[in-house]
């Protein structure tokens, strides 16, 4: 979802970035490939995002080694330095976490995992059997092992849960197998960048597969942590995997979004070129088998700005959430967000139908029109459109949820806060519920959930006017609610109390994807409180605040921040979740936390 500072460094900057020699040395031999010159390199903005050790690694050997042969070691270390906001002068990378040993090394192969959450149905129900909990042992949740994320300052990959093991990415690429019980590791993996898609299992094929934010997708051997196959599924340099692939009829469906919308603050950058995309590849090759662009044309140039840049249009429309496989009539459903430059086409802040065999798309549904935007607007420079739309994207996966009588209702919730029930042949709204104020960083974010036919929708309402927009409180909705998804009607609404006081960077609304479970919905807050919700009255009937110290199981003390992206998976009776979102000025953290009855 779209950012004002997607660059924020992991502890804040440790060195002067303006005066570091490394400033210079990206300039004369890293920009103009990297920030616009070279369609497949990455942009400055994700090289940010990337581990130090890793920056440095890609210039002494690995893919970057040919273009940084001239430069001495030390002129290396500085580029990475500067780019990081991290002095490699005495950088160690971090010990990996305890290895289990020949007990607890084993996968529980009868244990199997569910076909549940994202990457699969996208509903976020966990049935009382997978779960192994019930609501009456909610109340007595208690910390059973933790892990610190090394060198994070977010943790944003969705835990999985299968054959007696966790498995996770984070923020420096490495995706881990933890031994669900003790937390000791069983195998990692190290991919290019960060993960902060979850990590999908197929049972039958004991695969995982996920992507990574410069736009590649991995398949792995659940088993031994060796890669099958890794695949680039878009050129854009750009162009990023932030919504979690999904499984479905011997195919993945991986969303393809950007950051350019953030590119278009400088006003010399040509604005813009993205589309946003699904993708389907072979599950078993990683070949692909169609695209679907939301934009169906590639922008033109139509237009300079007043500093002479070149003005292309139409783009945008990314695809921020995890595609909906529905394997009754073999469709794919999707949501898009804000088109990145004018002209606002049909396809921005849409819904869409497509065939999961074909790719051809079957609809397509807009819930807000002449939405073009980027942060050129927040600032006020010529990149910014001439609609300087309110960013409303559809940015939550899509549930297709049964209305009884055969029927089923397609539900999609919107960064506007507004709740849309679609009917599933056409595409056309059936009703729509407003639950809260929404805005660029409201509304509905990562994901809602269903059980039956009732929907619970976390509303996160955050009260943002760094961009001028007048913040109305008075339809304040922060919190979870719960609707009907056959019409619409509220059953009841939970609003989040307001415990922030003067911590920096607090909120207390509901971003992260919440979890429903038999009687019960799980929903990790703004400001670090993680809570189990009745699923009949909205009240809370549990609350732990993950921003307190804790021992880490390698003896460190940490600490989570703000609960944003993923929410929570259960299984077994253990209840994993991420604690921690240093991005869009939320409270960093770097948690892993894994909960029990008694914590036992």
């Amino acid at each position: 979802m779209t950012s004002t500072d997607e660059m924020q460094s992991r502890d804040g900057p440790t060195i002067d970035v303006e005066k570091h020699p490394g400033k210079g040395l990206f300039q004369e031999n890293c920009a103009a490939c990297h920030n616009g010159g070279v369609p497949k390199a990455p942009q400055q903005v994700w090289l940010e995002m990337m581990a130090p050790d890793a920056l440095l690694a890609s210039m002494n050997g690995g893919i970057m080694s040919q273009q940084s042969a001239h430069l001495s070691a030390l002129q290396r270390q500085q580029i990475a330095e500067y780019l990081t906001r991290t002095s490699l002068a005495d950088y160690k990378a971090p010990a990996p976490p305890a290895s289990c040993n020949a007990q607890y090394a084993r996968f529980d192969t009868g244990s199997l995992p569910a076909k549940t959450g994202w990457g699969h149905d996208n509903s976020r129900f966990i049935s009382a059997q997978q779960a192994g909990l019930t609501k009456e042992q909610v109340p007595q949740l208690k910390l059973k092992w933790t892990f610190a994320y090394p060198k994070a300052q977010r943790a944003r990959s969705q835990p999985s849960i299968g054959w007696g093991a966790v498995f996770v990415g984070s923020q420096d690429g490495t995706v881990y197998a933890f031994d669900l019980e003790t937390g000791c590791m069983r195998w990692s993996f190290r991919a290019s960048a960060e993960v902060r898609t979850a990590v999908v299992i197929d049972p039958e094929t004991k695969r995982l597969y996920f992507g990574d934010v410069l736009a590649r997708m991995y398949a792995l051997d659940a088993m031994t942590g060796k890669l099958i196959w890794k695949a680039k599924i878009d050129d854009h340099s750009n162009a990023t995997i932030t919504g979690t692939p999904t499984i479905g009829g011997g195919q993945i469906f991986v969303p393809v979004s950007s950051l350019e919308v953030t590119a278009a603050a400088d006003p010399n950058y040509a604005c813009c070129t993205f589309r946003g995309s699904v993708v389907a590849l072979n599950a078993k090759s990683g070949s692909v088998n169609w695209r679907h662009y939301s934009v169906t044309a590639p922008g033109v140039r139509y237009g300079k700005t007043k500093v002479g840049t070149d003005i292309i249009g139409p783009s945008g429309a990314p695809i921020w959430n995890s595609p909906t496989f529905d394997a009754a009539t073999n469709r794919v459903y999707f949501g898009s967000g804000e088109n990145y430059s004018s002209p606002a086409d049909g396809n921005s802040d849409a819904v869409f139908a497509v065939n999961a065999k074909t790719g051809k798309r079957i609809w397509v549904t807009q819930l807000t029109k002449g939405d073009a935007w980027n942060v050129g607007c927040m600032i006020g420079n010529d990149n910014c459109p001439k609609e300087n739309g309110p960013d409303l994207d559809v940015a939550a996966s899509v549930l297709v949820v049964p209305i009884g009588a055969g029927k089923t209702m397609i539900v999609a919730g919107q960064k506007s806060a507004d709740v849309y029930g679609l009917d599933p042949d056409t595409g056309k709204p059936v009703w729509k519920t407003t639950l809260g104020h929404g805005g660029t960083q409201g509304g509905v974010h990562f994901g809602m959930a269903a059980q039956g036919r009732l929907v619970y929708v976390p509303i996160n309402d955050m009260e943002d006017t760094k961009d001028g927009r007048v913040y109305n409180a008075k339809i304040r909705g922060a919190g979870i609610h719960a609707i009907d998804a056959a019409n619409g009607r509220v059953f009841w609404k939970s609003k989040a109390d307001n415990i922030c006081g003067n911590r920096e960077n607090c909120d207390p609304g509901i971003s992260a994807a919440v979890t429903a479970l038999n009687g019960f919905v799980f929903a990790g807050h703004l400001d670090g409180r993680f809570r189990a919700y009745d699923s009949r009255s909205g009240k809370a009937i549990w609350t732990v605040d993950t921003t307190l110290p804790v021992k880490t199981i390698s003896g460190s003390t940490a600490r989570g921040g703000g609960m944003s992206g993923p929410g929570a998976t259960v299984a077994n009776g253990h209840v994993v979740v991420n604690s921690g979102y240093g991005l869009y000025y939320h409270m960093p953290g770097n948690l892993l936390m894994v909960f029990t009855p008694d914590g036992k």
